[in-house]
């Protein structure tokens, strides 16, 4: 009879650290899906769709996008944010965008620096607008979390809600793009 307890404590205890793994195993596979790696040139391509949102319908403003990225290569970075517009000479952004990376922080108002035609991002009526926001210094390789701060980020469930843009400029995304010797 001990033998048999003994046999079934020692099965209950094999499951139990078998579904502990397998939980942690989980939850590093749901990680890895929510993070962005560099791509083979080394730049990073930040869909909105991708990241974490925080939406404030009270003070749209402050609405957030937050990404996970793993920086294999350390360095300068350019940063460009890409907005879909129907007015290629201005983009209507009421505030400031603000973006953050370690301690720094980029704060500006996106200009239009450059029109990227027939993209495959929008469709007519819409343009895709790249504007340069700045550069981050990226010390050594490892896990980063970029935030961007902006009235024009509307979460993917949001975006749901309505079928069209009812906005002539919605931002798209932020590129970083590694700066070369």
């Amino acid at each position: 009879m001990r033998k048999i307890v003994s046999f079934c404590f020692s099965i209950l205890f094999v499951l139990l650290v078998w579904s502990c793994d397998n939980q942690k195993d989980f939850r590093n596979r749901a990680n890895a899906e929510t993070r962005i790696f560099q791509q083979e040139d080394g730049s990073f391509y930040l869909k909105l769709e991708k990241a974490t949102c925080y939406n404030d319908k009270v003070n749209p403003s402050s609405n957030t996008a937050e990404w996970s990225v793993v920086v294999t290569k350390s360095g300068r970075y350019n940063v460009w944010l890409s907005s879909a517009t129907k007015d290629t000479t201005d983009l209507s952004y009421s505030n400031s965008v603000r973006i953050s990376l370690l301690e720094n922080r980029i704060e500006r108002d996106p200009e239009i620096d450059k029109i990227v035609r027939n993209s495959v991002e929008v469709s007519y009526p819409y343009f895709r607008a790249d504007s340069y926001m700045g550069s981050f210094f990226i010390p050594e390789p490892g896990e980063y979390t970029i935030q961007v701060i902006s009235e024009k980020i509307i979460s993917k469930e949001s975006h749901l809600e309505k079928t069209t843009f009812t906005d002539n400029t919605e931002m798209m995304s932020l590129i970083l793009i590694p700066l070369t010797r």
